[in-house]
């Protein structure tokens, strides 16, 4: 990761850097995107990263569909760490490369699942407005139930502290563009 702080190395960690260090490394396979700026506060960091963990892999929606919310966030952010990092995962998931190009510059997607679209609405009305309207939010609690709605609030919040991070730090994966 290029910074514009330096980013503690695996060798220069404390005991309870290295930790959640393994950790990062255990559950995603690479420390890209905020952690090693986070390890400059492991209070933060451990708590963070255990939320990250959750918020990526055990919330109650798709991979598409959280990699959808998350590219929403880096379009609102235009965190191009954060576009980096996912939008290979966000194609691995099924959106389109069109798709993800779209998104990339905070357009409207067209999808032809209502769920995903309706997810689009929340995400944008949330970065945007700050609120999700009535309409949104009862069309949102219908379909999702209330659990998965938390979540997907979770994880449009995760990933703006992810965003804001990556930005404050000009955090970015060194040599690569987003798609």
């Amino acid at each position: 990761m290029e910074s514009r702080i330096e980013l503690p190395t695996a060798h220069d960690m404390d005991p309870r850097q290295h930790a959640i260090y393994q950790s990062v490394l255990e559950t995603r396979g690479n420390a890209d995107g905020p952690f090693l700026a986070w390890l400059h506060s492991p209070g933060l960091a451990g708590p963070a990263q255990q939320l990250g963990a959750f918020c990526r892999y055990d919330t109650e929606l798709s991979l598409i569909e959280s990699e959808m919310l998350i590219l929403c966030v880096a379009a609102h952010f235009q965190c191009v760490g954060e576009q980096q990092i996912h939008e290979p995962i966000a194609i691995k998931a099924g959106l389109s490369a069109e798709t993800v190009a779209t998104l990339r510059v905070g357009g409207w997607a067209y999808f032809e699942s209502n769920r995903i679209a309706m997810l689009q609405r929340l995400a944008r009305q949330l970065l945007d407005q700050h609120r999700i309207d009535d309409e949104t939010f009862q069309a949102a609690q219908q379909t999702l139930g209330t659990q998965a709605l938390v979540e997907v609030v979770g994880v449009i919040g995760y990933y703006s502290l992810v965003a804001m991070t990556l930005n404050a730090f000009d955090m970015r994966l060194a040599g690569v563009d987003p798609a």
